[in-house]
Formats: C-alpha cells, sequence, structure tokens
C-alpha cells in the first residue's frame, strides 16, 4: 500500500484550485465576449447593409422608369448628370455620389440577356438575374461580402435590365480581425491572471492544511509525539476541521494512553497476588502437599488471590470501557428516578441490618443521556462504597433534585470520613485511603475511578465532600433531555 501510494502522482490542491478557477473563469469570459462580440459584429455587418441599401435606392431612383431601354450611353449620362464628372472615386455631394464614391462599393448594370453595361469597380459575384430586391452575404474573391440585387424597370414598369452592386465589407473585416485580437488577448489575460489570483487565494486560505499535513507527518514519524494543529480563529470549514482533527489526536492518545496503563496497572496490580500463589506453590512443591493443614491452606489462600486477581480484571476491563461510552454509548438515555430506585431498593433488601433513607424532590422522571447499566453501576459502586465504611452508624441517605439543567444524586453515608488531603485522590485508580483496611473488605481501589470516568463520559459531574469522623457526601449531576410528568 506504501509503494502504491508513493507511486500515485502528486497533484497539489493549490495547482488544482488555481486551475479551476483558470478554467471557469476562462469559460465565462469565453460566454460574455461571444455574446458581446456577436453583438458588436452584427452592429457593424447591419451598418454595413445600411449602407448598400442606401446606395442601391439612390441609383435605383435614377435609372428606375426614367429609361424604355438600357445603353451604357444612357445610363452614363444619368449617372453622370449626378455625379457631374466622369471619375468613379471623386468625392460628391448627392447621395449617389457619397454612396458610389465610397471605396468599398462596386457596381455592375446589366441587360436583360446579362451583358455589362456600365461597371463601377470590380465585380466579385457571378452575374444572376433577381426579380425583386435582395441583398444578402456571399462568398467574394477573400472573404464574404454584401451583395445586393435588383431589376431595372422601364416607364411601363417592364424589366430591361438588372442591377448588382457590391459591398467588399474591408472596414468591417478590418476591425472584425482587429476586435478578435482583442478577445484573444483578453482571454489570455483573464486565463494568467484567473490562475495567479486562484493561485493565491488557494494558498492564503489553505494555510491550515499545511499545519494538519505537518501534524500528521509529525505524527506518523513519531506516533507518540504530542502534538496538534494550531488554533485557528477564521470560524470557518478550516477551522472546524482543525478543531475535530485536533479532538480526535486528543481521543486516539487517549486511547493509547489507556492501553499503556491498562498493561502497566495489569502488571503492577497482578505482581502481588501471582506472587502470592507461586510462594503457596512453591511451598507446596517442597514439603507442605504431606501436610494436611498446610495443603489446605495453600489451597484456600491461593483461590482467594485467584478470586481476587478475576475481580481485579473485571474492574480494570470495566475502567477501560468506561473511558470510552461516548464512542459506544452516544445516543443512549435512561430515566434516572428509576434506576436510582431500583437500586435504593435492591440494597435495601440485600442489608437488612441497615438503615436507608430516601430524600425524593424530583416532581416527576426525568430522562439523561446515560446508558441504564452504567448508571447503575455508578450506584452500586457509591453505595457499595457507603455500606462497606458506614461501621460506626449503618445507615445511607438518598436524595434526588434538580439544579438547573442537571439531575443531582447524593448518596451520603455516617462512616469514617475522608481525611482532606486523600479528598482530591480518592478517584484515581488503585487508590486505597488505607491499604489494609481496603484489602481486608475486598477493594482495588478501581470502583470510584470507574464511577468517575463513566459519569464524565456523559457529561456528567462527581463531588466528593467528607470529614473525618462524620461520613461522606458524594454528588452525581448528570444533564436532563427530556422530563416526564
Amino acid at each position: 500500500m506504501e509503494n502504491q501510494a508513493s507511486t500515485k502522482r502528486f497533484l497539489s490542491l493549490k495547482l488544482k484550485w488555481a486551475l479551476g478557477t483558470a478554467v471557469g473563469s476562462l469559460l465565462i469570459s469565453i460566454l460574455l465576449i461571444v455574446i458581446i462580440f456577436s453583438s458588436f459584429t452584427q452592429d457593424l455587418l447591419r451598418q454595413e447593409r445600411q449602407t448598400l441599401s442606401s446606395t442601391m435606392t439612390s441609383v435605383s431612383e435614377q435609372v428606375n422608369n426614367h429609361l424604355d431601354t438600357l445603353s451604357s450611353q444612357q445610363i452614363k449620362q444619368e449617372i453622370n448628370s449626378e455625379v457631374g464628372s466622369t471619375s468613379s472615386k471623386a468625392v460628391f455631394s448627392r447621395d449617389i455620389v457619397r454612396g458610389l464614391s465610397n471605396s468599398q462599393i462596386e457596381m455592375a448594370i446589366y441587360n436583360q440577356q446579362g451583358k455589362v453595361i456600365y461597371q463601377l469597380g470590380k465585380i466579385q459575384v457571378k452575374f444572376k438575374t433577381s426579380n425583386q430586391r435582395s441583398i444578402s452575404l456571399m462568398r467574394g474573391n477573400d472573404h464574404q461580402i454584401l451583395v445586393g440585387r435588383m431589376p431595372i424597370r422601364s416607364k411601363d414598369h417592364q424589366i430591361i435590365g438588372y442591377l448588382q452592386i457590391e459591398n467588399n465589407l474591408n472596414t468591417y473585416h478590418q476591425r472584425y480581425q482587429r476586435q478578435l485580437l482583442v478577445v484573444v488577448i483578453a482571454l489570455l489575460l483573464v486565463v494568467i491572471l484567473s490562475g495567479l489570483m486562484g493561485y493565491f487565494l488557494s494558498w492564503f486560505f489553505l494555510r491550515p492544511l499545511n499545519d494538519i499535513e505537518d501534524t500528521v507527518k509529525a505524527i506518523s514519524d513519531d506516533p507518540t509525539k504530542d502534538v496538534r494543529v494550531p488554533e485557528l480563529r477564521q470560524n470557518d470549514e478550516l477551522s472546524e476541521l482543525s478543531t475535530m482533527f485536533n479532538q480526535m489526536l486528543d481521543r486516539t492518545q487517549r486511547y493509547i494512553d489507556q492501553q499503556s496503563q491498562f498493561v502497566g496497572d495489569v502488571s503492577h496490580e497482578l505482581r502481588t497476588p501471582v506472587a502470592i500463589i507461586q510462594g503457596h506453590m512453591q511451598l507446596l512443591d517442597r514439603w507442605g502437599k504431606d501436610d494436611p493443614q498446610v495443603l489446605a491452606d495453600s489451597i484456600q489462600a491461593s483461590l482467594k488471590e485467584t478470586e481476587r486477581m478475576n475481580n481485579l480484571v473485571q474492574e480494570m476491563l470495566d475502567l477501560s470501557r468506561a473511558e470510552q461510552v461516548e464512542l459506544n454509548f452516544r445516543d443512549a438515555t435512561t430515566p434516572v428516578k428509576e434506576v436510582v430506585m431500583q437500586v435504593y431498593n435492591n440494597f435495601k433488601m440485600i442489608h437488612p441490618d441497615y438503615t436507608f433513607v430516601m430524600d425524593d424532590d424530583l416532581p416527576g422522571e426525568v430522562i439523561s443521556p446515560i446508558y441504564h447499566d452504567h448508571l447503575e453501576q455508578i450506584m452500586i459502586i457509591l453505595c457499595d462504597n457507603a455500606v462497606k465504611y458506614s461501621t460506626n452508624r449503618p445507615e445511607v441517605d438518598f436524595s434526588l433534585s434538580r439544579s438547573a439543567n442537571f439531575v443531582e444524586i447524593g448518596i451520603q453515608d455516617y462512616g469514617e470520613g475522608i481525611a482532606d488531603e486523600d479528598i482530591d485522590k480518592v478517584f484515581d485508580r488503585f487508590y486505597r485511603v488505607d491499604k489494609a483496611r481496603s484489602r481486608k473488605k475486598g477493594g482495588n481501589g478501581l470502583g470510584l475511578a470507574i464511577a468517575k470516568r463513566l459519569i464524565e463520559g456523559y457529561h456528567g459531574m462527581i463531588t466528593l465532600e467528607s470529614t473525618l469522623g462524620s461520613g461522606s457526601v458524594f454528588t452525581v449531576k448528570l444533564p436532563i433531555i427530556e422530563e416526564k410528568d
């Protein structure tokens, strides 16, 4: 997989962004320029068409309905009477003169047999009879030209000849070429500038990705490195991505730490029971197996230590799972009052020599985002702890109340209490205020650590108030997501 990944061609996201911006800008520019350029050229062509039409009108008014027959001499007289000169390219004042003196205009008059009887300039398109006036775009010698055709009629409205006027559109094509050059240059500038702008914007906005990449590379090189993506203040998607990425790294690091701590705790805590069992087995192996009393004591001690190891491993697994509840039980909900009352009644039944008091200030049921079995496990840990250490006064008080958006569960005992210097440590794993007393009562120092991890995993909190010689009060706060009457 690594070899395949390394052989793949790398294409920077910045380059992709720049290319995408350039292509997008190019397509939009082409669309707009085509619309504008087409409108501009059509307007130019319309002006040239109007010039040709005006010239045709001027000539037709001069030769139409004035003659009985067409001859070269008659046409010259009619045209020259207005022109005032035989020069075909002189500058004149009247419309016909202005039209015919235009260097783009070429004209020919044909008789009925298609023979040229008068010509001004060089005609490019082959003669064709036309019984009605028309102006069309045709192919000339070098490019397209405008060709106007119309019949010439006599005094009695009979067709006696034909008029063909051409506009070679030289000015139009020159302007067209200039505008096309401008358009090409403009498109090139758009592509270059938009590409540069896209690359700059991608570099500016995607800088956090470089930080993420550096962080990933650093962790890939050394998984134990405690590095994170720098905090971003843009309040955008990349900022959210960086935050989520850091949270993922924190969660992953936490799981790695939990695994390391689990292995370390197992090796440390199992050392004593394993040593005890090994000592008894060695004793039996040497000579104790021949002594029934020594044999019985060793077997009993080994069974006791085996049971303790089994409980210890189970509690350590519970602790490890407790630190992953937000991943495995994120959608779980539980009626808090129902679970507390269930544990309360169970402890009343199994400890008849203890007094259990319930102070319920909740008007109805409340629902919290916690898995049912985990809340029950928390209550059992706290109640079992209260019963174990309530030696002076066998009484445990339960309380249920509400504070803002939290439900509060209180467990109070009247036992030995905890010194102030030990209060902050009781939730640490394997911590025992009195190790000898805890071992005697079967404790491994993991119960409160499990309860704390479970509660915090469901976004709750647990606090302890204790007075040495007077007892302790554990208060659990869990968020409320629903209330029922």
